[in-house]
């Protein structure tokens, strides 16, 4: 098969189609929420000399411009931060890009450019953040269910509207009964989603807060019933300049790789706050019960393929 072909059968998948159209259903109704909780919409940051340095392997996405050394943005993490010295709640609809290792082909929620819908909100909690998001996926859910009916049916999906109170696993209690691949086998025998909390600190970036166990995070995934896996990643973030410095150090982040962050930390210009952002595609993908994100998109960049 040619690339053309491969391209044009992709476009012309009657699946992909109607999962591209319940996507942008699914970002219609985020919005609309967040925006009726009074939340500030700001435009997505593609590039900057200042982004998520993350916690694993991916191919390095940086070119120099005029003698700075700018990155495409992997995520907004620091940018939502500093953004809370002008609004106290805000989101993005942020485009991203991680050139993920080809190892991640065929996990069937990788790609190398996806779109989440990121949050922030000052003063917030951890808890308080898991409980907009629990309001906005049944918000979500349920207007998708009302609205997109017939394009449910003809892709043979019947998606369940989620119950308020997501149950709750800490990550420790989950490892120590199932295994390293707790999280997939709780997945898969899990009906409704559930939060994965309290992940230990060295799973995670130097931004995530500390617990006062000084062992794990105030942070949290959502993880998706049926096997589908994790949708969300978020929590409280560290904003004291000697905490975050500390943490840098410990996980081999160089303090002067983000001298603005820093600055801000430095000057107290980080204000407390916690957040999330969660995968557009992998919520579409659950939606509509599809085996791999790359069907709710019509140009999918799939790890390790050349796609257009």
């Amino acid at each position: 098969m040619t690339k053309f072909q491969e391209v044009l059968g992709h476009l012309t998948d009657p699946k992909v189609q109607t999962a591209t159209k319940i996507k942008a259903k699914v970002i219609q109704y985020a919005e609309s929420y967040l925006r009726s909780e009074g939340f500030i919409e700001l435009l997505p940051t593609m590039i900057s000399p200042l982004t998520d340095p993350l916690n694993h392997e991916v191919v390095n996405a940086s070119f120099d411009y005029y003698g700075t050394k700018f990155s495409i943005t992997q995520s907004m993490i620091f940018h939502k931060q500093i953004a809370l010295n002008s609004f106290d709640k805000i989101f993005i609809v942020s485009p991203n890009v991680r050139l993920e290792t080809s190892e991640k082909m065929g996990s069937g929620v990788h790609l190398y450019e996806f779109t989440q819908v990121d949050l922030e909100v000052k003063g917030a909690t951890r808890e308080d953040i898991m409980e907009i998001i629990e309001k906005l996926f049944i918000y979500t859910i349920s207007k998708i269910k009302e609205e997109c009916a017939d394009e449910l049916k003809k892709i043979g999906s019947d998606v369940k509207i989620p119950k308020k109170g997501f149950p709750k696993v800490k990550y420790l209690e989950g490892l120590k009964e199932y295994g390293e691949d707790f999280e997939s086998i709780i997945s898969k025998k899990s009906t409704e989603p559930f939060w994965l909390i309290d992940i230990p600190l060295e799973k995670r970036e130097f931004y995530d807060r500390l617990s006062s166990d000084d062992k794990t995070l105030l942070d949290m995934d959502l993880i998706l019933p049926y096997g589908y896996g994790e949708a969300l990643s978020g929590g409280e973030r560290e904003f004291e300049y000697e905490t975050i410095i500390k943490r840098m150090k410990q996980r081999g982040n160089n303090p002067e790789d983000l001298p603005i962050y820093s600055d801000f930390a430095k000057e107290g210009k980080l204000p407390k706050c916690a957040g999330c952002g969660f995968g557009v595609e992998r919520l579409t993908r659950y939606i509509c019960g599809l085996d791999h994100v790359s069907k709710t998109r019509l140009f999918p960049k799939i790890p390790g393929k050349a796609c257009i």
